[in-house]
Protein backbone atom coordinates (compact mmCIF):
# COMPACT_ATOMS: atom_id res chain seq x y z
CA UNK A 1 0.00 0.00 0.00
CA UNK A 2 2.96 2.25 1.16
CA UNK A 3 4.98 1.52 -1.85
CA UNK A 4 1.56 1.80 -4.25
CA UNK A 5 1.07 5.58 -2.77
CA UNK A 6 4.43 6.58 -3.41
CA UNK A 7 4.65 5.38 -7.02
CA UNK A 8 1.68 7.14 -7.61
CA UNK A 9 2.80 10.44 -6.24
CA UNK A 10 6.03 10.25 -7.76
CA UNK A 11 4.65 9.24 -11.06
CA UNK A 12 2.23 12.17 -10.77
CA UNK A 13 4.68 14.64 -9.70
CA UNK A 14 7.43 13.82 -13.37
CA UNK A 15 4.08 13.81 -15.15
CA UNK A 16 2.86 17.39 -13.57
CA UNK A 17 7.10 18.66 -13.89
CA UNK A 18 6.59 17.58 -17.36
CA UNK A 19 3.51 19.54 -17.95
CA UNK A 20 4.84 22.89 -16.68
CA UNK A 21 8.07 22.36 -18.61
CA UNK A 22 6.59 22.36 -21.93
CA UNK A 23 4.40 24.96 -20.55
CA UNK A 24 7.00 27.02 -20.12
CA UNK A 25 8.45 26.79 -22.95
CA UNK A 26 5.34 27.48 -25.70
CA UNK A 27 4.52 30.76 -22.83
CA UNK A 28 6.08 33.18 -25.14
CA UNK A 29 5.10 31.93 -28.17
CA UNK A 30 1.29 32.31 -27.52
CA UNK A 31 1.93 35.36 -25.27
CA UNK A 32 2.93 38.13 -27.45
CA UNK A 33 2.51 41.11 -24.75
CA UNK A 34 5.93 42.00 -23.36
CA UNK A 35 4.66 43.81 -20.08
CA UNK A 36 2.60 40.16 -19.45
CA UNK A 37 6.29 38.50 -20.28
CA UNK A 38 8.02 40.94 -18.04
CA UNK A 39 5.95 39.78 -15.46
CA UNK A 40 6.83 36.21 -16.06
CA UNK A 41 10.64 37.11 -15.89
CA UNK A 42 10.11 39.26 -12.95
CA UNK A 43 8.40 35.70 -10.96
CA UNK A 44 11.46 33.59 -12.62
CA UNK A 45 13.75 35.57 -10.53
CA UNK A 46 11.74 35.75 -7.71
CA UNK A 47 10.97 32.15 -7.96
CA UNK A 48 14.93 31.53 -7.95
CA UNK A 49 15.34 33.70 -4.72
CA UNK A 50 12.61 31.87 -3.07
CA UNK A 51 13.32 28.49 -3.83
CA UNK A 52 17.22 29.11 -2.55
CA UNK A 53 15.77 30.81 0.54
CA UNK A 54 13.86 27.40 1.15
CA UNK A 55 17.17 25.73 1.15
CA UNK A 56 18.69 27.55 4.52
CA UNK A 57 15.21 28.18 6.01
CA UNK A 58 13.19 25.49 5.28
CA UNK A 59 16.06 22.18 5.06
CA UNK A 60 18.72 23.55 7.18
CA UNK A 61 16.14 25.21 9.63
CA UNK A 62 18.76 28.40 9.61
CA UNK A 63 16.21 31.51 10.36
CA UNK A 64 18.37 33.81 7.76
CA UNK A 65 17.09 37.62 6.82
CA UNK A 66 20.45 37.91 5.15
CA UNK A 67 18.66 36.16 2.41
CA UNK A 68 17.65 39.22 0.73
CA UNK A 69 21.07 40.87 1.19
CA UNK A 70 22.59 38.05 -0.74
CA UNK A 71 20.54 38.85 -3.59
CA UNK A 72 21.30 42.96 -3.18
CA UNK A 73 24.98 41.56 -3.12
CA UNK A 74 24.29 39.96 -6.50
CA UNK A 75 22.37 42.56 -8.21
CA UNK A 76 25.37 45.19 -7.54
CA UNK A 77 28.17 43.20 -7.75
CA UNK A 78 27.04 42.30 -11.48
CA UNK A 79 26.02 45.89 -12.05
CA UNK A 80 29.68 47.37 -11.04
CA UNK A 81 31.86 44.56 -12.39
CA UNK A 82 29.63 44.96 -16.10
CA UNK A 83 29.78 48.74 -16.05
CA UNK A 84 32.83 50.05 -14.51
CA UNK A 85 35.52 46.92 -15.18
CA UNK A 86 33.48 46.63 -18.64
CA UNK A 87 33.38 42.42 -17.80
CA UNK A 88 30.70 40.31 -19.95
CA UNK A 89 27.15 40.45 -18.11
CA UNK A 90 27.56 36.94 -18.87
CA UNK A 91 30.46 36.19 -16.75
CA UNK A 92 29.52 39.06 -14.28
CA UNK A 93 26.23 37.18 -13.44
CA UNK A 94 28.12 34.23 -12.06
CA UNK A 95 30.76 37.05 -10.63
CA UNK A 96 27.31 38.22 -8.65
CA UNK A 97 26.65 34.68 -7.82
CA UNK A 98 30.20 34.04 -6.33
CA UNK A 99 30.04 37.29 -4.51
CA UNK A 100 27.04 36.88 -2.91
CA UNK A 101 28.48 33.04 -1.42
CA UNK A 102 31.45 35.38 -0.01
CA UNK A 103 28.67 37.30 1.67
CA UNK A 104 27.19 34.37 2.97
CA UNK A 105 30.29 32.79 4.25
CA UNK A 106 31.02 36.11 6.18
CA UNK A 107 27.87 36.14 7.82
CA UNK A 108 28.09 32.71 8.57
CA UNK A 109 30.60 32.76 10.94
CA UNK A 110 29.15 34.10 13.76
CA UNK A 111 25.44 32.46 12.43
CA UNK A 112 26.68 29.01 12.82
CA UNK A 113 27.33 29.34 16.94
CA UNK A 114 23.86 30.85 17.32
CA UNK A 115 21.00 29.90 17.73
CA UNK A 116 17.06 31.14 17.48
CA UNK A 117 16.19 34.87 17.81
CA UNK A 118 20.32 35.66 17.60
CA UNK A 119 20.39 34.32 14.26
CA UNK A 120 17.23 36.83 12.77
CA UNK A 121 19.27 39.69 15.23
CA UNK A 122 22.76 39.05 13.04
CA UNK A 123 21.45 38.52 9.83
CA UNK A 124 19.13 41.06 9.47
CA UNK A 125 21.78 43.54 11.35
CA UNK A 126 23.92 42.19 8.37
CA UNK A 127 21.12 43.06 5.33
CA UNK A 128 21.27 45.93 6.82
CA UNK A 129 24.44 46.83 7.04
CA UNK A 130 24.58 46.42 3.58
CA UNK A 131 22.03 48.74 2.60
CA UNK A 132 23.97 51.29 4.33
CA UNK A 133 27.07 50.51 2.90
CA UNK A 134 25.57 50.32 -0.65
CA UNK A 135 23.96 54.08 -0.46
CA UNK A 136 26.81 55.62 1.73
CA UNK A 137 29.44 54.58 -1.16
CA UNK A 138 27.11 56.79 -3.76
CA UNK A 139 30.20 57.85 -5.98
CA UNK A 140 30.71 54.14 -7.16
CA UNK A 141 26.98 52.79 -6.18
CA UNK A 142 25.36 55.80 -7.02
CA UNK A 143 23.48 55.87 -3.79
CA UNK A 144 19.81 56.35 -3.37
CA UNK A 145 19.79 57.02 -7.08
CA UNK A 146 20.89 53.40 -7.94
CA UNK A 147 23.08 52.75 -11.18
CA UNK A 148 21.63 52.84 -14.68
CA UNK A 149 22.72 52.07 -17.93
CA UNK A 150 24.31 48.85 -16.90
CA UNK A 151 25.40 46.71 -19.71
CA UNK A 152 22.81 44.23 -21.31
CA UNK A 153 23.04 40.43 -22.54
CA UNK A 154 24.17 39.81 -26.56
CA UNK A 155 24.78 37.16 -28.32
CA UNK A 156 26.41 37.52 -31.93
CA UNK A 157 23.78 38.37 -34.10
CA UNK A 158 20.97 38.89 -31.73
CA UNK A 159 19.65 41.91 -29.91
CA UNK A 160 18.02 41.37 -26.59
CA UNK A 161 16.60 45.06 -26.56
CA UNK A 162 14.55 44.54 -29.65
CA UNK A 163 13.19 41.37 -29.07
CA UNK A 164 10.17 42.07 -26.93
CA UNK A 165 11.71 40.43 -24.07
CA UNK A 166 11.62 36.92 -26.23
CA UNK A 167 15.04 36.29 -25.12
CA UNK A 168 15.25 37.43 -21.56
CA UNK A 169 11.90 35.07 -21.04
CA UNK A 170 13.96 31.85 -22.09
CA UNK A 171 17.36 32.84 -19.95
CA UNK A 172 15.07 33.69 -17.20
CA UNK A 173 13.64 30.30 -17.67
CA UNK A 174 16.94 28.57 -17.71
CA UNK A 175 18.59 29.90 -15.41
CA UNK A 176 14.96 28.64 -13.17
CA UNK A 177 15.37 25.18 -14.12
CA UNK A 178 19.43 25.08 -13.37
CA UNK A 179 18.79 26.17 -10.12
CA UNK A 180 15.82 23.86 -9.53
CA UNK A 181 17.79 20.79 -11.15
CA UNK A 182 20.51 21.49 -8.62
CA UNK A 183 18.56 22.80 -5.38
CA UNK A 184 16.83 19.08 -5.81
CA UNK A 185 20.03 17.22 -6.28
CA UNK A 186 21.68 18.85 -3.53
CA UNK A 187 18.43 17.94 -0.95
CA UNK A 188 19.03 14.43 -1.79
CA UNK A 189 22.07 14.25 -1.63
CA UNK A 190 24.19 12.84 1.18
CA UNK A 191 24.81 17.16 2.59
CA UNK A 192 20.79 17.37 2.57
CA UNK A 193 20.16 14.79 4.33
CA UNK A 194 22.35 16.07 7.25
CA UNK A 195 21.42 19.58 7.21
CA UNK A 196 17.41 18.22 7.71
CA UNK A 197 19.32 15.88 10.53
CA UNK A 198 20.61 19.14 12.08
CA UNK A 199 16.98 20.86 11.59
CA UNK A 200 15.02 18.28 13.02
CA UNK A 201 17.32 16.76 15.97
CA UNK A 202 20.48 18.65 16.33
CA UNK A 203 22.22 16.46 19.48
CA UNK A 204 21.01 13.18 17.50
CA UNK A 205 23.29 14.52 14.40
CA UNK A 206 25.75 15.48 16.03
CA UNK A 207 26.39 12.11 18.39
CA UNK A 208 26.21 10.82 14.73
CA UNK A 209 29.46 13.29 13.50
CA UNK A 210 27.51 15.37 11.61
CA UNK A 211 29.52 19.16 11.94
CA UNK A 212 27.46 21.72 12.54
CA UNK A 213 29.23 24.50 11.58
CA UNK A 214 29.83 23.14 8.24
CA UNK A 215 26.72 21.86 7.04
CA UNK A 216 25.10 25.10 7.67
CA UNK A 217 28.23 27.54 6.24
CA UNK A 218 27.47 24.74 3.08
CA UNK A 219 23.99 25.64 3.23
CA UNK A 220 24.26 29.08 3.31
CA UNK A 221 26.58 29.46 0.47
CA UNK A 222 24.83 27.66 -1.57
CA UNK A 223 21.70 29.13 -1.00
CA UNK A 224 23.42 32.82 -1.81
CA UNK A 225 25.27 31.39 -4.59
CA UNK A 226 21.67 30.72 -6.65
CA UNK A 227 20.17 34.00 -5.38
CA UNK A 228 23.42 36.09 -6.26
CA UNK A 229 23.10 34.64 -9.71
CA UNK A 230 19.11 35.25 -10.11
CA UNK A 231 20.08 38.91 -8.37
CA UNK A 232 22.80 39.22 -11.30
CA UNK A 233 20.14 38.46 -14.06
CA UNK A 234 17.94 41.00 -12.40
CA UNK A 235 20.33 43.83 -12.55
CA UNK A 236 21.17 43.05 -16.87
CA UNK A 237 17.89 42.97 -16.84
CA UNK A 238 16.42 45.85 -15.61
CA UNK A 239 19.67 47.76 -16.38
CA UNK A 240 19.13 49.49 -13.03
CA UNK A 241 20.39 48.49 -9.06
CA UNK A 242 18.58 50.18 -6.43
CA UNK A 243 18.74 50.16 -3.01
CA UNK A 244 15.10 49.28 -2.99
CA UNK A 245 16.41 45.52 -3.25
CA UNK A 246 16.70 45.58 0.52
CA UNK A 247 13.41 47.38 1.46
CA UNK A 248 11.39 45.09 4.08
CA UNK A 249 8.19 45.04 1.14
CA UNK A 250 11.14 42.89 -0.49
CA UNK A 251 12.28 40.68 2.16
CA UNK A 252 7.96 39.84 3.04
CA UNK A 253 7.02 39.73 -0.14
CA UNK A 254 9.86 36.76 -0.72
CA UNK A 255 9.14 35.45 2.45
CA UNK A 256 5.31 35.30 2.26
CA UNK A 257 6.41 32.90 -1.34
CA UNK A 258 8.16 30.54 1.05
CA UNK A 259 5.82 30.45 3.63
CA UNK A 260 2.54 29.69 0.85
CA UNK A 261 4.52 27.80 -1.28
CA UNK A 262 5.91 25.38 1.66
CA UNK A 263 9.27 25.02 2.91
CA UNK A 264 11.06 21.93 2.49
CA UNK A 265 9.49 22.12 -1.03
CA UNK A 266 11.95 23.55 -3.75
CA UNK A 267 8.64 23.51 -6.49
CA UNK A 268 6.40 24.77 -3.79
CA UNK A 269 8.22 28.38 -3.53
CA UNK A 270 8.53 28.99 -7.39
CA UNK A 271 4.67 28.62 -7.86
CA UNK A 272 4.32 30.62 -5.61
CA UNK A 273 6.50 33.46 -6.48
CA UNK A 274 4.56 32.96 -9.96
CA UNK A 275 1.34 33.58 -8.43
CA UNK A 276 1.80 35.98 -5.92
CA UNK A 277 3.86 38.48 -8.71
CA UNK A 278 1.02 37.95 -11.03
CA UNK A 279 -1.47 38.73 -7.68
CA UNK A 280 0.74 41.33 -6.81
CA UNK A 281 1.32 43.25 -10.07
CA UNK A 282 -2.61 43.16 -10.83
CA UNK A 283 -3.55 44.92 -7.80
CA UNK A 284 -1.08 47.38 -8.54
CA UNK A 285 -2.80 48.54 -11.78
CA UNK A 286 -6.22 49.49 -9.76
CA UNK A 287 -6.46 52.81 -8.75
CA UNK A 288 -5.58 53.59 -5.13
CA UNK A 289 -4.21 49.60 -4.48
CA UNK A 290 -0.73 50.12 -4.88
CA UNK A 291 0.40 49.94 -1.53
CA UNK A 292 -3.03 47.94 -0.02
CA UNK A 293 -1.83 44.88 -2.02
CA UNK A 294 1.24 44.11 -0.01
CA UNK A 295 -2.07 44.05 2.47
CA UNK A 296 -3.72 41.71 0.84
CA UNK A 297 -0.92 39.51 0.22
CA UNK A 298 -0.71 39.42 3.80
CA UNK A 299 -3.72 38.54 4.18
CA UNK A 300 -3.37 35.22 1.86
CA UNK A 301 -0.59 34.15 3.57
CA UNK A 302 -2.11 33.96 6.68
CA UNK A 303 -5.22 32.12 5.35
CA UNK A 304 -3.25 29.80 3.05
CA UNK A 305 -1.23 28.81 6.73
CA UNK A 306 -4.25 28.45 8.70
CA UNK A 307 -5.55 26.17 6.82
CA UNK A 308 -1.87 23.95 5.26
CA UNK A 309 0.69 24.95 7.83
CA UNK A 310 3.05 23.34 5.69
CA UNK A 311 2.02 25.69 2.82
CA UNK A 312 0.36 24.70 -0.23
CA UNK A 313 2.44 22.19 -1.15
CA UNK A 314 1.82 20.00 1.23
CA UNK A 315 -1.77 19.81 -0.12
CA UNK A 316 -0.28 18.01 -3.27
CA UNK A 317 0.66 14.74 -1.77
CA UNK A 318 -2.56 14.71 0.03
CA UNK A 319 -4.47 14.82 -3.01
CA UNK A 320 -2.69 12.26 -4.73
CA UNK A 321 -3.23 9.88 -1.40
CA UNK A 322 -6.93 10.02 -1.92
CA UNK A 323 -6.90 9.33 -5.58
CA UNK A 324 -5.12 6.19 -4.46
CA UNK A 325 -7.43 5.71 -1.72
CA UNK A 326 -10.43 5.83 -4.27
CA UNK A 327 -8.69 3.54 -6.55
CA UNK A 328 -8.39 1.36 -4.65
CA UNK A 329 -11.89 1.77 -2.88
CA UNK A 330 -13.43 1.12 -6.46
CA UNK A 331 -11.08 -2.32 -6.88
CA UNK A 332 -13.25 -5.72 -6.31
CA UNK A 333 -12.69 -7.40 -3.11
CA UNK A 334 -11.44 -11.13 -2.90
CA UNK A 335 -13.87 -13.61 -2.45
CA UNK A 336 -14.34 -15.98 -0.04
CA UNK A 337 -13.55 -18.91 -2.19
CA UNK A 338 -10.36 -17.52 -3.65
CA UNK A 339 -9.67 -17.05 0.49
CA UNK A 340 -10.10 -21.02 1.38
CA UNK A 341 -7.29 -22.35 -0.02
CA UNK A 342 -4.77 -20.33 1.46
CA UNK A 343 -6.82 -20.75 4.86
CA UNK A 344 -6.38 -24.29 4.44
CA UNK A 345 -3.00 -24.01 3.32
CA UNK A 346 -2.50 -22.67 6.86
CA UNK A 347 -4.10 -24.27 9.08
CA UNK A 348 -2.41 -27.51 7.48
CA UNK A 349 0.44 -25.72 7.82
CA UNK A 350 0.14 -24.99 11.53
CA UNK A 351 -1.07 -28.33 12.42
CA UNK A 352 2.42 -29.92 10.28
CA UNK A 353 4.60 -28.09 12.85
CA UNK A 354 2.30 -28.70 16.24
CA UNK A 355 2.43 -32.65 15.31
CA UNK A 356 6.63 -31.95 14.26
CA UNK A 357 6.45 -30.07 18.03
CA UNK A 358 4.96 -33.21 19.11
CA UNK A 359 7.37 -35.44 17.83
CA UNK A 360 10.18 -34.00 19.34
Amino acid sequence: MTGLLSNNIRNGRMWLIGVVLVAGLLVPVFVQDSYLRHLFIISFVYGIVAASWDLSLGYAGIFNFAHVAFFGVGVYATGLTAKLLGIDPWAAMLIGGFAASAAAAIVALPVVRLQGVYVVLVTFAFSQLVMQLVINQSNITGGTQGMVRVPTLWLPGYNFLRDYKFGYYYVAFGLLVITTVCLRWLVRSDFGLSIRALRDNEDYAVSRGIPIARQRLKALVASAFFTGLGGGFYVVYLRVASPEVFDFSTVSLILSMVLVGGTSSIYGPMFAALFLTFISEGLASINNFAEGRFMLVALAMIVVLLFFPKGLASALPASFARNVNQKQSRQPVTSSADQAPATSTGKENETGAASHSAVR
